[in-house]
């Protein structure tokens, strides 16, 4: 593939400072608000997130040669295991699904090195990755409609007390959620998360929902609360955490694929054969493995920033290393995660209510694009089981300290079911999650 000659920057052009530093901004704009967000809802420190987001990033770059200018962040797919893992054992349990869910990553790199990839498309085809994105998506839809309704919306039902100025200020920031997705152009469309975070938190001071006294009381320096293994806990196996994160790989993995292939067409390079999925596979994995060591949520690469390449048509690693740089500085400054700590569960309600809604359409998405016959048997019977398993929490306890439930039981039993059920497409009719036929 030749350089199209509108590239600001190629891969490996490095750019002059002022380019640098304006372009490596706005990526950190871009994945911001999402990466922030992902932490607030399982509370975990936003700190770190961005601290581990910036490591994460860097390593990935060097993991992959500096060939795939790819920003990572916080993943959504993991809020619903990580608050469960949160409750059975802490932030210490949290991480080590964490941990994990990266060996896994590293595994598969392994598999695919050997195997290519095919394989892993005829194990997660649309009809089971799409019904366990909309679990995803609809499995905390209480959680979030309660943080924008209540005034205290972790207290026991008997207990929960409606505000309607909790709910003013979500349906506020869903507003402004809509309106920036909407009528907004070139990078404000790109970062409505953001916009909506901002405009709820400025309706929210106008309504006495916002405590500033602790952003007045924090340094301007001050280190990240990191949550590291022997130092701030003693690690402990779980089985039961780690069936509780370790199946959500299954999604977020055919999303790190389809990131990469949609990635390549906007840089104009195939990085599925150059540097390989193998490669970029690997790179996620030692970040999720990176944010578990510090006490951060997993990652993954970020539609959000792939979105700001294809408007500046500025590909650089430089420019991506910056973000991550800035990412990690912006961790130790004191001030910006009081502020963060400081937004009202009404504004995260409202955001949570449009982001947990479009997890969940997106999954919809996936099933009309590729065309899944619910007349046949099979798919109905596939994404039947998933969904009410998945929705409904169902589980299966094995022992005291070890069940298998909800999203992860709904992804094991879908794959379980398009192995054995009579009807799946032969090889060479296989349709992969991205919408390529295999000849």
């Amino acid at each position: 593939m030749g350089r199209n000659p509108d590239i600001v920057l190629d891969i490996h052009d490095k750019p002059n400072k002022t380019q640098w530093i304006s372009l490596s901004i706005q990526h950190l704009f871009a994945m911001f608000g999402s990466t922030v967000l992902v932490p607030l809802l399982v509370h975990l420190s936003p700190a770190v997130a961005l601290a581990s987001s910036g490591l994460g990033t860097l390593a990935y770059i060097l993991i992959t040669r500096g060939k795939v200018p790819a920003y990572l962040g916080s993943s959504f797919a993991f809020i619903a295991p990580l608050i469960s893992a949160k409750a059975l054992g802490g932030p210490g349990a949290a991480m080590l699904g964490t941990f994990f869910a990266g060996i896994i990553y590293g595994l598969v790199a392994l598999l695919i090195n050997k195997l290519g990839y095919r394989w892993l498309m005829r194990l997660l085809p649309p009809i089971v990755v799409a019904p366990v994105i909309i679990v995803i998506g609809l499995g905390l839809a209480g959680t979030a409609v309660g943080m924008a309704m209540y005034e205290n919306p972790g207290a026991a039902s008997q207990d929960l007390v409606y505000s309607t100025k909790h709910i003013v200020v979500a349906l506020c920031t869903i507003a402004f959620i809509v309106i920036s997705s909407t009528y907004f152009r070139g990078f404000l469309k790109l970062i409505p998360i953001l916009i909506g975070i901002v405009g709820g938190y400025i309706v929210s001071i106008f309504a006495g929902l916002v405590d500033f006294s602790v952003v007045i009381e924090a340094k301007w320096i001050a280190l990240p609360d990191f949550v590291i293994p022997f130092v701030s806990y003693e690690p402990k196996f779980s089985w039961e955490v780690v069936m509780l994160v370790v199946p959500v790989a299954i999604v977020t993995l055919s999303e790190h694929i389809g990131h990469q292939i949609v990635l390549g067409k906007v840089v104009n390079k195939d990085l599925v054969a150059d540097p390989g999925l193998d490669s970029s596979l690997l790179g996620d994995g030692v970040s999720i493995i990176i944010a578990s060591l510090i006490g951060g949520p997993p990652t993954t690469t970020y539609g959000e920033n792939i979105g700001v390449l294809a408007i500046t048509r500025a590909y650089s690693v430089y420019v991506i290393g910056g973000a991550g740089v800035f990412a990690l500085a912006f961790s130790f400054i004191g001030k910006i995660s009081a502020l963060l700590s400081s937004i009202p569960t009404a504004v995260m309600g409202g955001v949570s209510i449009v982001l947990f809604g479009t997890i969940a359409a997106s999954g919809l998405r996936m099933l009309v694009e590729h065309k899944i016959d619910f007349a046949d048997n099979r798919n109905l019977l596939i994404s039947s089981v998933i969904l009410v398993i998945g929705i409904g929490g169902a589980f299966i306890r094995f022992t005291d300290k070890f069940e298998l439930s909800g999203m992860a039981l709904a992804a094991i039993l879908g794959v379980i079911l398009n192995l054995v059920l009579p009807g799946r497409p032969k090889e060479d009719e296989e349709i992969d999650l991205f919408g390529e036929v295999e000849k």
